[in-house]
């Protein structure tokens, strides 16, 4: 299972956010990808840098035959098409897309160094993001985190705070 996480906060060539956030979900229902199903989106408040505005979030689960770092460098090309400069960690951005789990691969953070030192998988901070937990609950609530083997739900569980965000819109399944 391939897990894709989507934000954007900032307004864009794709358009506004949430606009941006639903062409990103177009796009990885073409080729090479293929869209098997997308959370509902949801507005929360920023992570990190907090004086910014609102993010729309979703997390889409994909089917590709491209290798990990190959759908890293894909996700990043669409990121700039989206109008992505990267200025600042936790900073504002038209699109942001990250690889939060690949077939249950695990890769870096000491397990296995990775050719790109920015792809580690799964993604390092799964657990501590209730944006990102909660939509995988939505759409895969059976995946477990390759590295614990939790699942989504009691990591969401664990968490124990109230920022998930609002529902702007409902989820699709292809």
């Amino acid at each position: 299972m391939i897990l894709i996480g989507l934000g954007s906060n900032m307004t864009g060539p794709w358009g506004t956010p949430r606009d941006c956030v639903g062409r990103a979900l177009q796009v990885l229902d073409e080729q090479p990808f293929k869209l098997l199903r997308a959370s509902a989106l949801i507005e929360t408040t920023p992570y990190g840098k907090q004086d910014q505005p609102a993010y729309i979030n979703a997390v889409a689960r994909i089917k590709t035959r491209l290798p990990a770092l190959v759908l890293l460098q894909a996700l990043r090309s669409m990121e700039r098409s989206a109008g992505r400069e990267r200025r600042e960690r936790w900073g504002e951005r038209t699109l942001d897309l990250d690889i939060l789990d690949y077939d249950g691969v695990v890769l870096g953070e000491g397990v296995e160094q990775s050719v790109d030192a920015e792809l580690v998988l799964p993604h390092p901070a799964i657990a501590e993001r209730e944006f990102v937990l909660a939509p995988i609950v939505e759409i895969a609530p059976r995946w477990k985190h390759p590295v614990t083997g939790m699942t989504a739900r009691k990591m969401l569980a664990a968490l124990n705070t109230d920022k998930g965000g609002r529902i702007i819109s409902g989820g699709a399944t292809v």
